[in-house]
């Protein structure tokens, strides 16, 4: 039987994923100033406790993130339900993370435009001070008590 040959679509995907995967294997041969530069071009901010594994952990997704998409909704519900469910830490109340980490939830209030990094452990970053909550941030902003997933417009996200 004659092998089929690759269609140029299949040929564009190939090079893609070659592509991405030299990019992600030079992150592994940086030195930690070019990794720095690298981050800087796909976040807005460092993070507070950086580490070599976390940027280059981060970094990773992000590149296949642009590259290939986030994944469906449905998938990351599905995952949120498996560590629930099948996770041997129990705690007494599950975290509420209302964005992937790394992202960055922007407000304009009262003129002024307000950004917070979501953190890998699910905490949040402003101001270069971390908070355990959406909550304490928009109180902080405000001066008022917000529902801190409802002053960033995120209530109806699921934990990613």
């Amino acid at each position: 039987m004659k092998p089929r040959s690759i269609t140029p679509r299949e040929q564009r995907s190939l090079e893609k994923l070659n592509a991405v995967q030299r990019e992600l294997a030079a992150l592994h041969e940086m030195k930690m100033p070019d990794l720095w530069k690298v981050w800087d071009l796909h976040f807005p901010s460092r993070p507070v406790h950086p580490n070599r594994k976390y940027l280059t952990s981060r970094l990773s997704y992000r590149i296949q993130e642009l590259a290939f998409g986030t994944l469906p909704q449905s998938t990351r519900e599905r995952l949120v339900d498996y560590g629930q469910n099948l996770s041997k830490i129990k705690t007494n109340t599950p975290a509420k993370a209302v964005a992937m980490p790394g992202a960055t939830l922007v407000r304009e209030f009262e003129g002024k435009e307000f950004r917070v990094e979501v953190l890998a452990d699910g905490r949040y970053e402003y101001n270069q001070k971390i908070y355990r909550s959406l909550s304490a941030i928009a109180k902080n902003i405000t001066g008022t008590h917000w529902s801190g997933p409802a002053f960033f417009g995120v209530k109806n996200m699921v934990a990613a």
